[in-house]
């Protein structure tokens, strides 16, 4: 009885302090545009999720929201932006997750402190796929790993750029594996998979994104799903444990932050607001056309799980000995 006791009141004063929280949140916000601060390039699938967003929360804000592209660097000149700015909310960062989960072990110095901002919630996750060209005759993520430990540096992988989620989870993979590529950075997911189409670069560990169209076309072969469940556009496509390698885990995924210092009853707000946009049907069915599965919920799971894919990135980044100067 003393535990359940215990218990109650532990549950009870959370419950006070959320209602404490709410009642404090500011019913006035916004009070002028606001600003969604994306640090990669428009027309990529970071600049998308903002943009969908934005189009529904115009609406129910009463404000403009006006998209900026603060590009360079990993994603260091955007977020360094961002954590610069005032914690009103009027300044927020979509980002996805080098600026806040993978830059501050990649990167010998930072401008600003990752760790500082404030996750308001996680947008959306994207499906990493295992992605071979279907010329090299590999029919499995079994014939993968035997073809790799036979000719080790015979075959090539592309990434973003060195430091990116598909160069970090090639590295996770040759560790998990003993396989050993080469890796080739590119400027970008597209270029990489073009020259996978031309023959140049033989797989790609990255996003669902700009594979799902040529993969329905027989143009790029999909060995497995990089999570612990399977892609809803790919539902015959096993999950790495199911090929065979269990504890292979990457997915990409876009977030939501404040700059530091953010009120606790803010982000409450603002994150309620986005968990409301990201349930409409329309804006699902955007967002799921081109890959991505929307999430939602509360600052503290947003900060839960920036903090787990830290974690883990942090791992795979000493492990390899993956700087970026």
């Amino acid at each position: 009885m003393r535990g359940r006791a215990a218990a109650f009141c532990v549950s009870a004063i959370l419950i006070a302090a959320a209602s404490t929280a709410v009642a404090q949140a500011p019913s006035g916000f916004p009070t002028r545009p606001v600003r969604f601060i994306v640090p990669f390039p428009g027309g990529g699938s970071n600049d998308v999720v903002a943009r969908i967003a934005a189009d529904k929360l115009q609406e129910k804000w009463g404000q403009t929201i006006v998209i900026e592209n603060k590009t360079g660097a990993g994603g260091n000149i955007g977020a360094e932006f961002a954590a610069q700015s005032e914690p009103d909310g009027h300044t927020l960062l979509v980002s996805p997750p080098g600026p806040l989960s993978i830059n501050q072990s990649l990167y010998r110095r930072l401008a600003y402190r990752p760790e500082d901002f404030v996750p308001i919630t996680l947008l959306t996750s994207v499906s990493n796929l295992i992605v071979v060209r279907p010329e090299l005759g590999i029919a499995s993520l079994a014939d993968l790993i035997d073809r790799a430990r036979g000719a080790p540096g015979k075959l090539s992988y592309g990434s973003q750029g060195n430091g990116s989620t598909p160069h970090l989870t090639g590295s996770m993979f040759m560790n998990l594996t003993g396989a050993k590529f080469v890796h080739v950075p590119y400027r970008g997911e597209n270029p990489v998979v073009n020259d996978m189409l031309g023959g140049h670069v033989d797989l790609f560990f990255g996003s669902i994104v700009p594979v799902f169209p040529l993969y329905r076309e027989g143009k790029l072969k999909v060995l497995a799903v990089s999570d612990v469940k399977r892609a809803v556009q790919l539902p015959e496509i096993p999950t790495s444990a199911e090929a065979g390698l269990p504890g292979f885990i990457s997915t990409s995924w876009f977030a939501l932050a404040g700059p530091p210092r953010m009120a606790p009853a803010l982000a409450e707000r603002i994150s309620a607001d986005f968990t409301e946009v990201l349930k409409l049907a329309d804006v699902q069915a955007r967002l799921q056309a081109i890959g991505l599965e929307p999430v939602g919920g509360t600052p503290a799971q947003a900060a839960a799980f920036v903090k787990q894919e830290a974690a883990r990135w942090h791992e795979v980044i000493v492990k390899n000995d993956i700087k970026v100067e």
